[in-house]
């Protein structure tokens, strides 16, 4: 009994000392995947890499009852992995547009939990501040459910170098806030950004609410702080309430449930994945059916358009460019037949990026 408990212990010893060596090599190759991610503004998690690498590496193993203790196993180690890719995240720094609270700080912060969040006064400014390299990523909004395409970032996308690697949807959920001791019975005039405004018409209208503008949700509520009014109340997010101390009086009033604000996270590099969809930017030659012949040629290529959308050229009056969203990815034998055959109808064509759809955050 006793050779076989050292034999045991001996084995373990030695399974032991593989495994820290083992370890190691495989968090230096955790930096690696971080300063990748990093260089292409990518998140750390990847749920879908995940499932991928434990269904792969679970295959491995044929005893069922060992099998199920080693995907434990294997998702503790993500864990670690993920873990010390987030303590190195703290040195990223992540520009947005806006102040404290507001919607694109807490996009960012999701993303990038451990990344430094950078306010920029402007979509401009937080789009110059990775040009400039002052930043690393930024994180700025495309496109709102109610209120349709943030035509100002578009617009950067079209005229600059920085690309698209991600799209991420954020649910709004607008709710009424006020001071820690007021009551809903209180509240004469609510601050907000028009569009939230708007989002929430029937509830401010079944309150008879007073209203007044603001540059965003989250300045509404420092108004509020300022002003120390009770009769005064925000329209804004439940994380914006907590960063300034105010109180939820209700909560969930905008007027649609379906109330998704996408946001994408932009940088130098161009990131390339099987798995993505693509964007694509361009303007077609002033002849008679060029747009038609462009999208003609994305659909003979097999490529789904999930949106289009045009834009005026700024210093062309009655010029547009368009925007389109495609399920897929150009960097394929297909993608790159394409593109070369769009180049012959189109003026201006680029790849703008590369997201994987419908990424909540």
């Amino acid at each position: 009994m006793g050779n076989k408990l050292e034999e045991a212990r001996k084995i373990i010893n030695e399974a032991d000392a593989k495994m820290a060596e083992l370890f190691v090599e495989r968090m230096r190759a955790a930096e690696m995947v971080y300063e990748h991610k990093k260089e292409f503004g990518l998140p750390i998690l990847d749920e879908a890499r995940e499932a991928a690498v434990i269904e792969k590496n679970a295959a491995l193993v044929e005893d069922e009852v060992i099998k199920g203790y080693y995907i434990d196993y294997l998702k503790k180690l993500m864990e670690v992995s993920k873990a010390y890719q987030y303590r190195m995240q703290s040195g990223l720094n992540v520009a947005y547009s806006g102040v404290e609270g507001a919607f694109a700080h807490i996009a960012a912060g999701r993303i990038f939990p451990e990344g430094n969040r950078v306010s920029c006064r402007d979509f401009k400014a937080a789009y110059e501040a990775v040009v400039s390299g002052d930043c690393d990523v930024a994180v700025l909004p495309i496109e709102n459910s109610y209120a349709g395409e943030v035509g100002q970032t578009i617009d950067l996308l079209f005229a600059g170098g920085l690309f698209i690697n991600g799209i991420y949807e954020l649910e709004i959920h607008q709710n009424l806030l006020g001071l820690p001791e007021t009551s809903v019975e209180d509240i004469k005039k609510v601050i907000s950004h028009p569009q939230a405004l708007g989002q929430c018409h029937d509830y401010i209208k079944f309150r008879e609410f007073a209203t007044e503008e603001a540059n965003n949700t989250a300045v509404a509520a420092k108004m509020v702080v300022k002003a120390q009014d009770k009769s005064v109340g925000a329209i804004a997010s439940v994380e914006t309430a907590e960063i300034y101390g105010l109180k939820v009086l209700e909560a969930n009033i905008n007027k649609s449930g379906e109330n998704t604000t996408r946001f994408a996270v932009l940088s130098k590099v161009k990131a390339t994945s099987s798995f993505s969809n693509s964007v694509l930017m361009f303007t077609v030659k002033n002849e008679a059916g060029s747009l038609a012949e462009a999208i003609s040629i994305i659909g003979k290529y097999g490529y789904n358009m999930t949106a289009l959308r045009s834009r005026p050229l700024k210093k062309h009056s009655w010029q547009y460019y368009f925007y389109v969203e495609i399920d897929g990815t150009t960097d394929t034998e297909e993608g790159r037949s394409m593109m070369e055959e769009l180049g012959h109808v189109c003026d201006k064509l680029k790849v703008v990026g590369t997201f994987a759809p419908r990424t909540e955050i």
